[in-house]
Order: C-alpha cells, then structure tokens, then sequence
C-alpha cells in the first residue's frame, strides 16, 4: 500500500498530521529534492508540496510528470493560492484536447 506526504514550511503543513498524513519540512531547493527522492524510494504513492517550494524545484518536478507514482500534487501554503495547481490543470487539459474547456478566460464572452 502507497503512502501519502505533505513537504513544504512547517507552518503550512503542520495540520497535515492531524488527519495522519506524514509531514516533511522543507525551506529550500536541496531539501526538498532530497525528501521526494526519499519518499520514492520509501513506497510513497501521493506527495503533496507547498506552491511556493514546488517553484524551487519545478523542473525536478517535471521529471515525475512521466511517472504514475510517485503523484506530486501541488498545494497552497498558509499565504495563500498562487493558482499554480490550477494552471497545471489548466495546461494539462489544453495539451491534451487543444483547447481550453475547464476554465473559460476572462476576455472571453459566451454565446
């Protein structure tokens, strides 16, 4: 059975383990690199990252994209959404059919 994680500041994902998901710390680019390459190899299925740490290291990120498992789900800290989880989704459904259905743009009007 898959684990489930959560990295990212202290502050952000400390209620985490509330709910019995393991906690993993992190403040910079080195650290969290070194704990998702931990967690790989320590059977971990879902890993949750603070959006603000996942924009230290988005191209380690990029490099599970390929991958079923690990999943690396990006979450906002205590500060508040940057929205990067929902461009993601956003970019990732335009990829995959050509064109933008999930979120309608602002300069766009329906007819």
């Amino acid at each position: 059975m898959y684990k489930v994680a959560v990295i990212g500041d202290k502050e952000s994902i400390l209620g985490f383990s509330a709910i019995g998901i393991d906690i993993f710390p992190a403040y910079n680019e080195q650290e969290a690199k070194q704990i998702i390459h931990d967690l790989e190899a320590q059977n971990y299925g879902i890993i949750y990252i603070t959006e603000k740490l996942s924009l230290l290291i988005n191209d380690e990120i990029e490099k599970y994209r390929a991958k079923y498992i690990p999943a690396i789900i990006t979450i906002p800290g205590n500060s508040g959404s940057l929205n990067i989880g929902t461009n993601k989704v956003k970019e990732y459904a335009r990829k995959a059919i050509g064109v933008d259905i999930v979120f309608k743009d602002e300069n766009e009007t329906m007819e």
